[in-house]
């Protein structure tokens, strides 16, 4: 029931609207409405939810590489990895994982838009995975003076130029990932390399789908310290994906809650890390939706009256009444 106080602004509820004080005006607003889920719908919402927790799961394994993301990767990574999932050629739609997916799409995929790496880093690269589970990356030549275009008004003259290659394996159905190393090449100054391979040590888990990064370092030296001072930013921070890899026999999907923990996996407990996804918990939680949803859906049809499709024929007789 809707009131109003000394001030003259009315506060409560009057049939479908909801009445409310904000900064000396009253402010109206509609009751929310019950939203009507189709199966359709819940397998998409699952499908979605399950998208955003495996993309924040692949930013934070990737933070030493980008150090600084802009305000829309979140949103950006989460469609890339939708768009992944649903265009792969198998799987029941909102029981299907990052495993299932198209990773092909994520490639390109910049954590920073301020300075996408393709645009600051004229480097040519391709990414390869040996029968024995070890990743390369040939990069070709560069001239630091031409081929990277640095913030405004900063020489490149006195300064470090640093490029990262990481590699981090996934594994989403078992929640962990594995960062597997980081290759550094630096350069001092303007100077010009010739093309190369640089090749990861550690072998890519066949569970595991693995992603390569590339991202490219700015620093200012301090002679008397014999130190650098990064001067990369949120305006200026390039890295992207440039590698995907599919995992070669995925694990099977979990048929409970997973409780991960790193002493499962003897020899690499220190470079493991627990994930924080909720995907395989939607995963599971799915059949239960559906369920209620069809079961409330039920009840309400054999709540309502059923209308038959056809009046029975017969004969109805009119008989007059005499009047007495």
């Amino acid at each position: 029931m809707a009131t109003i106080d000394k001030k003259g602004m009315v506060h409560g509820t009057a049939g479908s609207v909801i009445y409310r004080e904000y900064r000396g005006k009253n402010i109206l607003q509609g009751k929310a409405k019950a939203f009507k889920q189709s199966e359709k719908t819940i397998r998409s919402a699952t499908e979605f939810g399950l998208s955003s927790s495996a993309a924040a799961v692949i930013r934070a394994a990737f933070e030493p590489a980008y150090f600084f993301k802009d305000g829309t990767a979140a949103y950006r990574s989460t469609q890339l990895v939708y768009q992944s999932i649903l265009n792969n050629i198998s799987g029941e739609k909102g029981k299907r994982d990052l495993h299932d997916g198209n990773l092909s799409l994520l490639n390109g995929l910049d954590f920073n838009a301020n300075s996408k790496l393709h645009e600051v880093l004229q480097m040519s690269h391709s990414v390869n995975k040996s029968a024995e589970g070890l990743v390369s990356v040939t990069l070709g030549s560069l001239n630091t003076k031409t081929d990277i275009k640095r913030p405004k008004n900063q020489s490149g003259a006195y300064m470090k130029h640093r490029i990262r290659l990481m590699l981090v394996a996934f594994n989403f159905r078992e929640e962990y990932y594995e960062n597997l190393g980081f290759q550094d090449l630096d350069l001092e100054g303007y100077q010009s390399i010739e093309g190369q391979v640089i090749t990861f040590t550690e072998t890519v888990p066949e569970d595991c789908l693995a992603l390569v990064s590339m991202s490219l370092m700015l620093y200012s030296p301090i002679n008397q310290t014999n130190e650098s001072i990064l001067l990369n930013s949120r305006a200026f921070s390039p890295c992207a994906i440039i590698g995907t890899f599919q995992s070669e026999k995925s694990s099977v999907y979990p048929i409970k809650e997973v409780y991960m923990q790193s002493s499962n996996y003897p020899g690499r407990e220190e470079k493991i890390k627990v994930m924080f996804y909720k995907g395989n918990t939607m995963m599971l939680n799915l059949d239960n939706k559906v369920s209620k949803q069809a079961l409330l859906t039920r009840k309400k049809a054999e709540a309502m009256k059923i209308i038959p499709d056809h009046i029975p024929r017969g004969r109805i007789s009119f008989r007059k009444t005499s009047k007495n």
